[in-house]
């Protein structure tokens, strides 16, 4: 109770809206982290290298006007790691459009079996979150190396 207690608090104090392209780091690794916690599952680090993979995902949406995790090229979250250098074992992609705050994006994602699943993977060690112009949201969880 008490690791919701502390998830609601942080959702709330992250509802405030952010540009676009600015995501608060800290504030999604305590949302994520608290969530995880909530299920006794190690915390997640943030990544800038994953961070730039999600970027360039969410930016190549909105230049394109297309909402999916294959890229305008054809690439899969995959695809897209192994070209930016990151060797990874494990990977998922949570996307979502139009949120228009980092709360909301999370509770959307939370509520979502699919997303949640992948916030939840035993299996990831990092993630990163990038926020697209018109609320284009890309989180990519990852685990490298193995």
């Amino acid at each position: 109770m008490k690791r919701l207690s502390i998830f609601l608090i942080t959702m709330m104090l992250a509802a405030m809206p952010a540009s676009a392209g600015n995501v608060d780091r800290t504030a999604a690794s305590n949302s994520i982290n608290a969530l995880r916690a909530d299920k006794n599952l190690a915390a997640l680090q943030y990544s800038t290298q994953l961070e730039k993979t999600a970027r360039a995902h969410a930016d190549d949406m909105v230049r394109n006007g297309f909402f999916s995790h294959t890229g305008s090229d054809g690439s899969s979250i995959g695809k897209r790691l192994t070209r930016s250098g990151y060797g990874w074992c494990t990977a998922a992609e949570n996307i979502a459009s139009g949120q228009t705050s980092l709360a909301a994006v999370m509770s959307s994602w939370t509520k979502s079996r699919g997303h949640r699943k992948n916030m939840l993977n035993r299996k990831v060690t990092e993630f990163a979150l990038a926020r697209g112009t018109g609320n284009t949201w890309v989180m990519v969880l990852a685990r490298p190396g193995c």
